[in-house]
């Protein structure tokens, strides 16, 4: 694609592919989020379920990879003010909240000379976190994979949020994974794509081997939205790979850490790739566009084949107006 995409979002924080890399728990990574990044995307490291220190260290090792900006995610199911403080501190300038409110942090994050995104599932939600001053909406749609905050798809979300906030940038979750979704969501007044499922399938991507042969084989009709995997944090639907069967068999103990540490039955964690035992059992979160993620690529190959099939599918799109023209 063009060094310059030319539209708010990405000429403010510099990418050259309209791509954000969508906080995928530990499967992000340093090597992960810098790849992407230095690539011309947006790179996010996901920071909730990271001990302070730990992320801390994340953070450094991402910072070592890469110049270019990146973000860190945190869910506000919790209270997020330590490891906001210590984002902040480590020079994080750009900060992702999901699942709450974020108007406590944003003074915060804007006094720090930091950016907020905030992903909301409504029109109204999105009206409510422009007021409060966040940066720029995360539009998630209801085909996402991992956890799902709204009940509306991406093609009817993504232009009712982009006509409730016309000041603000707009990024659009769900159901993408490749250039002709970026560049339908770009018609519907997106500025980038945020995507999570596809990133599953990079060489970086901290997931176990058994999860991506998973994730190749699965069609757009093998996920299930669902709340099984619950388990610590209720009321939160989730899409996963759809094998119940795997899940009601299991024992209760389905899985281990390379350390010893069990992995039980219907628990949250998605498998790493230090994991031993059940895998099928374990939850494998995908989204609806997991049919259309068939290669296992590094995360700049990626990020390069996107920019390249958005840029043919506008072509091809141009083309075809020009016949019927």
């Amino acid at each position: 694609m063009k060094k310059d995409m030319g539209n708010r979002f990405c000429t403010r924080f510099g990418l050259t592919v309209p791509v954000v890399q969508a906080p995928i728990g530990s499967a992000s990574c340093p090597e992960l989020v810098a790849a992407v990044s230095n690539a011309g995307g947006l790179g996010i490291l996901s920071g909730t379920w990271r001990e302070p220190e730990v992320l801390r260290g994340l953070i450094r090792q991402t910072q070592a990879q890469t110049t270019r900006p990146f973000g860190v995610n945190l869910v506000l199911a919790w209270d997020m003010t330590e490891r906001l403080e210590l984002c902040l501190e480590e020079g994080v300038r750009l900060l992702s909240f999901f699942w709450g409110d974020p108007a406590a942090y944003i003074q915060a994050v804007h006094a720090a000379g930091a950016s907020v995104f905030h992903t909301v599932g409504s029109a109204d939600e999105a009206r409510k976190a422009a007021d409060s001053g966040v940066d720029v909406i995360v539009a998630q749609g209801w085909e996402s994979g991992g956890h799902v905050w709204g009940q509306v798809t991406t093609m009817a979300l993504v232009p009712r949020v982009v006509d409730a906030v016309p000041q603000l940038p707009v990024l659009a979750a769900g159901g993408i994974a490749d250039g002709r979704g970026i560049a339908a969501v770009l018609a519907l007044g997106a500025e980038a794509a945020w995507m999570g499922t596809r990133f599953l399938l990079t060489h970086e991507a901290r997931v176990h081997p058994h999860y991506q042969q998973r994730l190749l084989q699965a069609t757009e009709a093998d996920t299930l939205y669902t709340e099984r995997f619950s388990g610590g944090w209720p009321q939160s639907p989730h899409r996963v790979l759809n094998r119940p069967q795997d899940w009601d068999q299991a024992e209760d103990v389905i899985a281990h850490y390379d350390d010893g540490e069990a992995i039980g039955k219907l628990s949250s964690n998605l498998p790493a790739p230090d994991v031993t035992g059940n895998i099928d059992a374990m939850c494998l979160y995908a989204g609806q566009s997991v049919g259309l993620a068939q290669e296992v690529l590094s995360a700049a190959q990626l990020v390069a084949q996107l920019g390249e099939e958005t840029d043919q599918a506008v072509r091809n799109l141009w083309n075809r107006q020009g016949t019927m023209g």
